[in-house]
């Protein structure tokens, strides 16, 4: 197990509180209305048409209002695609200065620093981004991923279960939810 700083564990539960306790804010361009009638959409378990409405709020989220901001967040994107996560980083840094209240660019960062193993900088990002979205999927996901890898099963499992919530269709999270159940929980009977 990786050893890592015990401010880990106030990080932690400040996140996991941030999950159930701080409203939801969106980016200036996203459509807060929309995107919670989307999110009530995802929600249903039975809801046969979800990748589409998971676009659709993906979609919302990247919208920051500024066409410059914007273009920043995709220069990321990109940066992330083609591997080369120095230069994500240095974008998305730039968006995170120049467009703090954007949700979207600090999951950006948060996923460009988890590829490039910084771990400790990825989870900040992701309590910068579930301050402001408390209803981010993805970063709440990564959240699980980070917690698991560091050895921190118990609180893994509560984020995919908080995923889950929110997002029902993710097989990842499901397997997740299923694989750290039997070590945290036991076998069921």
């Amino acid at each position: 197990m990786v050893r890592i700083a015990p401010s880990l564990n106030r990080i932690v539960t400040a996140f996991l509180a941030a999950l159930w306790l701080a409203p939801a804010a969106f980016a200036q361009g996203a459509d807060s209305t929309e995107v919670e009638r989307l999110l009530g959409e995802l929600a249903q378990p039975e809801q046969q048409g979800w990748q589409q409405i998971e676009a659709s709020i993906m979609r919302e989220w990247s919208k920051s209002g500024s066409p410059a901001m914007d273009l920043l967040l995709q220069r990321g994107q990109q940066a992330m695609e083609e591997g080369d996560m120095e230069a994500a980083i240095e974008h998305l840094s730039a968006l995170t200065d120049h467009a703090p209240d954007f949700a979207e660019g600090w999951n950006a960062r948060a996923t460009a620093f988890f590829h490039a193993g910084e771990y400790g900088l990825s989870l900040a990002d992701i309590e910068r981004t579930l301050a402001l979205n408390p209803d981010h999927f993805g970063a709440i996901t990564g959240l699980g991923i980070i917690l698991e890898e560091l050895g921190y099963e118990t609180e893994a499992l509560e984020a995919y279960r908080a995923v889950e919530a929110i997002h029902p269709h993710l097989e990842s999270v499901r397997q997740g939810i299923e694989r750290l159940e039997s070590k945290v929980e036991g076998e069921r009977l």
